[in-house]
């Protein structure tokens, strides 16, 4: 697919200029009133203006924000106005923030002291070592008579050409990776890359205005960023914005209330939403996309009984904006997360003990232009692997059928060899899922003198036993070397800001599993 020649604020003045200026009800988030996309711009064009009085140019820029409309506009500003935006994940705590702002030299972080007070981490935040706090309440206060002047009289008319020129290949955002294999890596992803990864899934699915999105995921999130945010402001979607998805009562009523028609989350939230929901919550619903970790089949089963609702599975990284892969309405394969993008390229490696797939390697337009580590703060490693410069190693064992759908075998990290044989902690997490649907599970690996590693499966079902996983895994066809050994009973499951298992959590409690 040709490369666009947008920057995130271009692209959205072009909705505007597509879908009308005054459109009400274009965004919605949990503040009173709404925003039509001349709103937008007029926010974006603000926000970034205000963020020139404490940043420079090329300055990384730390945002610690809910989902709202200003969090979107103040990144959308600030990559206008050639700041850097670094999307803070406020769920990682002190720590993980303080790892996330050494590893992209941030020094000056945006926030808000009513977000921080009713998210009770103004002591989490205040921990943070040399970094200096900016609070939007402040900048707002410093916005002149002669800002407004600026904006009333010439901005809102010649959006393009108040702000700096346009580079699609400039940084639009850092991400970060959840962190739950190490230190987190920043993500830089440009203009053209997210904006290809819009286009690309819009040339799969369709989506138009006619759509109401509702997004709960979090934008500091790949998933939450593009899928529920970029996508319906390049399609013209309206889009409802939601602060938390860990509100598993209040969200389907909203989705109700809202005449919401698409759904993006993680299987484990859709797992929660579904539990939790009447029967007509979901009526309006004519998309429900589920990304970012392997749907399980009990859920997918749930929605198409309770809502006749089939989920779509798509599959995808941060570092490649992040879809790869996605099923169709039309063409939904279950078992697999559907087809590559188009224009994206893909090599697969074999892997030693594992004969169903290779590793996944790909590149396209919507490939980072590099990582920040921890180790090398700020400077940029551009993407290669074994297959070549500018290819991407997704670390997913992946199999491709004749028709070109992807099923996920596994990530590689998550495969324990056991007994000399390697085995998909997936495979595991999904026999504990047929022995018990209603519990929740997760499987990561020790070392085991006797056998090179043990299995752990740690699970919400108290009651569950080694003789029900095992009749599961033959019911499956499963071999009996997938059943764990040592079984961990959790009160809840650890999970990251994105709904991911965190697995690093979960591996340093393994040591004590019984």
């Amino acid at each position: 697919m040709p490369a666009s020649r947008d920057t995130l604020f271009s692209a959205l003045v072009r909705a505007m200029r597509r879908f009308g200026r005054r459109r009400p009800g274009q965004w919605e988030d949990m503040k009173p009133g709404s925003y039509s996309y001349g709103d937008l711009v007029k926010m974006a064009l603000a926000l970034g203006r205000l963020l020139t009085r404490v940043s420079n140019a090329g300055e990384h820029v730390g945002i610690l924000m809910p989902n709202m409309a200003a969090t979107a506009c103040l990144m959308i500003g600030a990559s206008a106005f050639r700041r850097v935006p670094c999307m803070l994940n406020y769920t990682a705590g002190t720590e993980g923030m303080q790892n996330a702002c050494h590893t992209a030299c941030i020094r000056t972080v945006v926030t808000s002291r009513a977000f921080l007070d009713k998210a009770n981490l103004s002591e989490e935040v205040a921990r943070l070592r040399n970094i200096r706090l900016v609070y939007l309440e402040d900048l707002r206060e410093q916005f002149s008579l002669a800002d407004k002047l600026w904006l009333l009289a010439y901005a809102l008319w010649f959006p393009l050409r108040a702000v700096p020129a346009a580079d699609p290949e400039a940084p639009a955002v850092v991400l970060f990776t959840s962190g739950s294999e190490g230190k987190p890596k920043g993500v830089v992803l440009s203009h053209r890359a997210l904006l290809a990864n819009v286009d690309q899934v819009l040339a799969t699915v369709s989506i138009g205005p006619e759509e109401r999105v509702f997004n709960c995921l979090p934008i500091f999130h790949s998933f939450g960023l593009t899928g529920g945010t970029l996508i319906p402001l390049v399609s013209g979607a309206r889009l409802v914005l939601y602060t938390s998805p860990l509100h598993y009562k209040v969200i389907p009523e909203l989705v109700r209330e809202r005449r919401c028609t698409v759904l993006f989350a993680t299987g484990t939230f859709l797992n929660q939403y579904a539990r939790n929901a009447g029967p007509d919550d979901f009526a309006s619903l004519k998309y429900v996309v589920a990304g970012a970790e392997r749907l399980a089949e009990p859920v997918r089963e749930l929605w198409r009984g309770r809502f006749g609702i089939d989920i779509i599975e798509g599959y995808g990284a941060t570092e490649t904006a992040p879809v790869l892969s996605v099923n169709t309405p039309e063409d939904n394969r279950h078992g697999s997360v559907g087809r590559l993008m188009p224009g994206i390229e893909s090599c697969l490696t074999p892997v030693p003990g594992i004969h169903n797939g290779g590793e996944l390697h790909v590149r396209g337009s919507n490939l980072m232009s590099g990582y920040y580590r921890y180790d090398h703060p700020g400077h940029l490693e551009p993407p290669f692997s074994d297959v070549g410069v500018g290819w991407y190693n997704t670390g997913d064992v992946v199999d491709i059928d004749p028709d070109g759908f992807l099923s996920v075998v596994g990530r590689l990290r998550r495969f324990a060899k056991v007994a000399g044989e390697m085995v998909s902690l997936e495979v595991v997490e999904d026999i504990a899922r047929a022995a018990s649907a209603d519990a929740m599970h997760a499987a990561t690996s020790m070392a085991d003198l006797a056998r090179g590693e043990a299995i752990v499966l740690f699970t919400t079902d108290s009651d569950l036993t080694r003789e029900q996983l095992a009749a599961a895994a033959q019911g499956l066809g499963y071999p009996e070397i997938a059943v764990p050994r040592r079984i961990k009973v959790v009160e809840s499951m650890p999970l990251l800001g994105s709904g991911k298992v965190d697995y690093l959590r979960l591996h340093s409690m393994s040591a004590h599993a019984t």
